[in-house]
């Protein structure tokens, strides 16, 4: 038998250590900063999933149990079940409730966060935090500056040697979209296009000192078409983006965190569009 807490967590795909303690590290900044690095080891983890306890876990990893998962006490989450996991049967008092809850779901769409701009977003979840441990990272957008600018290259280096694999779509830094993206932020002609350009040329760099195979983990490329959303998809489990609004810097635009889930959400929106952008793409450097 298993917990409830594990069947909750395989409906958000945090079933895994390390996807669980990013979430536990993100709610931990929130509930009490002190609790930043202090998620369960992996044993410890794997006994909460099949419930070989002799009690509750310790009151800090209480608190952020309660904060991940709301609706439930601590003592449901690690009953054994059976079955798929849905609301708390007791919460729920007829049709009328559970239309409301159906509602709310489907209104926020997978929605976890919103933040009013990009810098708001980076000082509650840094890029180093979000990519963490993680499997896959794909981004479509301009200069890709959450990868770019704020990653160094030994944080790029270190990611792709544990195994993680990359995929970067640029805005074609010699397009026609470039330029019209400059004169709407109000820039200078040209300085778009530079920062693209080395962004680009940055990860290329990265890409040629990997050895053999491992140089096939970064991918690059390009597009020429109107710039509507920074997409930043991590693990086909979390996805970030913005929207480019007019005369507005990508650093200003709203923020949304969304996470796959069992319904269709803004994730399934996102990865669907990246991946039609991504095959209608062409190969950006070479080597």
């Amino acid at each position: 038998m298993a917990t409830v807490l594990r069947a909750l967590l395989q409906q958000r795909h945090l079933q895994t250590v390390s996807s669980f303690n990013r979430e536990y590290d993100r709610l931990a900044r929130h509930v009490d900063p002190e609790l930043v690095g202090c998620g369960p080891k992996k044993a410890q983890f794997y006994r909460w999933l099949a419930g070989d306890l002799s009690g509750l876990p310790y009151p800090h990893h209480c608190r952020i149990l309660q904060a991940m998962f709301p609706e439930w006490s601590i003592g449901e989450l690690f009953d054994q079940h059976s079955e798929r996991i849905g609301a708390p049967a007791h919460r729920i008092s007829g049709p009328e409730s559970r239309a409301g809850i159906d509602a709310e779901q489907h209104q926020v769409a997978g929605v976890e966060a919103v933040y009013l701009s990009r810098m708001d977003f980076l000082r509650a979840l840094p890029p180093q935090e979000l990519f963490r441990d993680v499997q896959r990272i794909d981004m479509a957008g301009l200069s890709l500056n959450l990868l770019c600018q704020q990653c160094s290259d030994t944080d790029i280096l270190a990611l792709v040697r544990a195994g993680t694999h990359i995929r970067c779509l640029f805005l074609d830094p010699d397009g026609v979209h470039i330029r019209h993206r400059e004169s709407e932020e109000g820039h200078a002609a040209g300085v778009l296009r530079s920062l693209t350009d080395l962004n680009i040329r940055t990860l290329a760099g990265i890409r040629a000192r990997l050895p053999g195979e491992a140089a096939g983990s970064i991918s690059i490329r390009i597009y020429d078409a109107p710039v509507r959303y920074n997409i930043t998809l991590v693990d086909s489990g979390i996805c970030v983006v913005q929207p480019y609004l007019p005369t507005a810097r990508g650093v200003d635009s709203p923020t949304f965190v969304a996470r796959r889930s069992d319904r269709r959400g803004l994730f399934d929106t996102f990865a669907e569009v990246f991946e039609t952008m991504w095959m209608n793409a062409q190969d950006g450097v070479s080597g």
